[in-house]
């Protein structure tokens, strides 16, 4: 393992951790809102045993620059992803996963970059899209119960917001207390100013989503009360060659909820790339 950084066009340092063989298909692993690279947990080390797996921390988020600005900018975004691409010398056969926010991230890289260094994506829980009235990005329930109090400077206030997610991000039924709580606290120790500004933007990727010419895998509970699966639904409708697995009764964090099944999803899609 090793924890790398890379300087993005703005300056913004992306910290991210690699793992797995050096020669193996580099799999870019891009967590959500208010998350960090070690959100997913046992599927990134199952992964690795297979993959060149980097896992990123977003801007804002984890051990990443917090800058001041900037986020409403789909192109610093983009710019992060391509920085951390360059810094490890990759140029083609890139898998790129995004979850939740993540989704966002790899669209807004997409219609900056093009799929030259991709060969294919996998979005799981996730959106490409965000803002009011922009197709493919409605806002799940208990996202809608957090705000505001995700956004606020006061601990409490924070802490009750982040309570509306429940167990979202790590399924129902068995209460998986150790995941869950280290979900809970890289959220609470991402700044609250990025917690808001991540959502005071709006970007429509849809004309990247149907000119997308590599694979695409939709991974998406039709329970997930964060990232409603009618938004999963627009991606697999709009890029033209998508493969889907809707699971029933799932909520958000389908790598914690079920890993092996995760990993073993993951896999079958990525080795069926050229």
């Amino acid at each position: 393992m090793a924890i790398r950084e890379a300087a993005s066009a703005d300056g913004t340092t992306i910290v991210y951790r690699v793992t797995g063989p050096e020669g193996a298909r580099p799999l870019v692993l891009l967590h959500g809102w208010a998350g960090n690279l070690r959100n997913w947990g046992q599927a990134a080390d199952d992964l690795a045993e297979r993959y060149r797996v980097i896992a990123v921390d977003l801007r804002g988020h984890g051990y990443s620059d917090a800058p001041e600005s900037g986020y409403d900018d789909p192109k610093n975004w983009a710019a992060d992803i391509a920085a951390v691409l360059a810094a490890e010398g990759i140029t083609s056969g890139a898998v790129l996963l995004g979850w939740s926010y993540g989704g966002i991230v790899l669209s807004d890289y997409l219609t900056a970059y093009g799929t030259g260094a991709v060969a294919g994506v996998i979005y799981t829980g996730s959106q490409a899209n965000i803002g009011r009235d922009v197709p493919g990005a409605v806002t799940g329930p208990a996202m809608q119960k957090a705000i505001p109090d995700v956004f606020s400077d006061s601990a409490g206030h924070a802490n009750r917001g982040f309570a509306a997610f429940g167990n979202a991000n790590t399924g129902p039924g068995h209460d998986k207390g150790e995941d869950a709580q280290r979900l809970f606290g890289g959220s609470l120790a991402t700044r609250p100013r990025v917690r808001k500004a991540l959502f005071y933007r709006t970007v429509d990727n849809t004309e990247m989503l149907r000119t997308l010419d590599v694979p695409v895998l939709v991974l998406h509970g039709t329970a997930d009360p964060v990232v409603q699966i009618d938004n999963g639904r627009y991606i697999a409708e709009t890029v033209p060659n998508a493969r889907t697995s809707f699971w029933e009764g799932s909520l958000h964090g389908l790598f914690i909820e079920d890993p092996a099944r995760f990993v073993a999803e993951v896999t079958a899609f990525v080795e069926d790339l050229h």
